[in-house]
């Protein structure tokens, strides 16, 4: 064969190669399924611990106590979830999952954080100038948050060669707003082991 004939064959092969890796297949799948390709932290982890703590905090003691003291469900907002974890995790579909438990069981009131509190805000602002005067919102009928729950995201990772160890801790607190009182401390672990 003749440098030509090499060059050919090669370039045949190497087409052959690409069309075969950009074979794509995608199939639609539960929702609810776990699915975990890469060991790093993924929707199923989100809603597995959002639905554990929401559980833990709803059913904690200081809710009853606040219910029978103040006689009316107590009013949450779901504040600053902080990532301190290795990975890129964002914080507000561990938040939307956690709002969307509170909301669900009914047994609180769930407000919303500061930044959508903004654009509402915004809103009722807009209606003043270009809503008529019986459909406008009135200012100062927010409703107060009565405690805030916060916490951290953490991660640890342990590996040697092609196997690696990812252990996560989700903390949780929610405090009383007006005495800034511990009302409630609990948090979640998973532990992922990888090979490959």
């Amino acid at each position: 064969m003749n440098t030509r004939q090499y060059q050919t064959l090669f370039v045949s092969l190497a087409l052959l190669v690409l069309m075969g890796c950009a074979q794509k297949t995608v199939t639609r799948v539960d929702t609810n399924s776990d699915i975990d390709l890469s060991g790093r932290w993924n929707d199923a982890d989100s809603r597995r611990v959002a639905e554990a703590l929401s559980e833990s905090v709803l059913s904690s003691a200081w809710r009853n106590e606040f219910a029978q003291q103040e006689g009316r469900k107590p009013v949450v907002i779901v504040g600053l979830i902080t990532n301190k974890s290795h990975e890129h995790i964002e914080p507000s579909t561990f938040i939307k999952d956690i709002e969307k438990e509170m909301v669900r069981t009914g047994l609180v009131r769930v407000v919303q954080h500061s930044e959508f509190r903004e654009r509402l805000r915004e809103e009722r602002a807009d209606q003043q100038e270009f809503a008529s005067p019986e459909t406008q919102k009135r200012w100062g009928q927010e409703l107060g948050a009565d405690y805030m729950m916060f916490g951290t995201i953490n991660s640890i990772v342990d590996s040697e060669g092609r196997r690696q160890v990812t252990f996560y801790q989700i903390d949780l607190e929610l405090a009383h707003l007006e005495t800034n009182e511990l009302v409630w401390v609990d948090g979640k672990k998973i532990k992922k082991y990888i090979v490959g």
